[in-house]
């Protein structure tokens, strides 16, 4: 599994996930910053690779065309050096990842940057919930080898520099065990 594909790459591949607006584009824009790892933006990038396959009415999003998505990334997730970013995980193949953080917020502090994104009614109601019953977590504990997953808080920006320190020492640590 991981373990496999983390000899053929020389840098690790990182998935960061979470609720809208738990912080994961902050996040990742900064981490990919002082790393210099690509920040792969997966709804960006179904949107300009036309990797959709209609829009949702209800949650006023596109639609991702998953396998077509899957298809385009597979050559850049072989070279490694990726932060994904997307607020799902579940279709993506575990072998793409050496590491899964999901980011996680209180429920005030999630309503607050969730309605000043302008959502509202299902969408915001269904958010919070998804947040309150940790669904984006229990699908990454389902989706990939437990022991790669981890829940980081996400509220304040002391918390964001410790995440980006914590996760800094990961690669550092992840390049020398891959030397040995």
């Amino acid at each position: 599994m991981a373990a496999n594909n983390q000899k053929k790459r020389n840098t690790p591949n990182i998935l960061i996930t979470g609720t809208p607006g738990v912080g994961k584009s902050t996040l990742c824009e900064k981490l990919a910053e002082i790393t210099g790892f690509k920040w792969l933006e997966i709804s960006k990038i179904a949107k300009d690779n036309n990797c959709l396959e209609g829009f949702d009415e209800v949650y006023g999003c596109s639609v991702l065309d998953e396998e077509k998505l899957m298809d385009g990334l597979e050559p850049v997730m072989a070279e490694g050096g990726n932060i994904v970013d997307y607020h799902s995980c579940d279709f993506f193949p575990e072998r793409w990842f050496d590491i899964v953080f999901v980011l996680k917020v209180d429920n005030t502090t999630l309503y607050d940057r969730l309605t000043h994104r302008g959502y509202t009614g299902k969408k915001l109601q269904d958010n919070i919930q998804c947040e309150i019953f940790q669904i984006i977590l229990e699908e990454a504990k389902t989706s990939y080898n437990a022991n790669i997953v981890h829940e980081i808080s996400s509220v304040t920006v002391q918390e964001l520099e410790d995440n980006l320190n914590r996760i800094s020492l990961w690669i550092q640590q992840w390049c020398i065990d891959q030397c040995k």
